[in-house]
């Protein structure tokens, strides 16, 4: 896959994820209301909803590339000699 279609797709996945997400979230707690009567087929596929959208969120960033900056920076505070701060006394 070309770089260009990689980050178009992973970003389109991370949308998605995104969107599968809020709309889960907003079931979920529009499912705590009285006056709205959801079945429980509903209820148990808005939380599954949430759970499914993070997994597309975090296949998309892979298939994008997103993950490598959270990786540099992590290595940058625990491994990187200028970064650390135990020399500051």
């Amino acid at each position: 896959m070309k770089r260009k279609s990689a980050l178009l797709c992973g970003n389109s996945l991370m949308g998605l994820g995104m969107v599968m997400m809020v709309a889960g979230l907003a079931c979920s707690v529009l499912n705590q209301l009285p006056q709205l009567h959801f079945t429980a087929l509903v209820a148990h596929s808005a939380v599954m909803g949430i759970f499914i959208g993070a997994l597309l969120w975090v296949a998309g960033a892979r298939m994008g590339g997103h993950e490598r900056i959270s990786d540099r920076y992590w290595w940058h505070r625990r491994f990187d000699e200028r970064c650390r701060r135990t020399g500051h006394r």
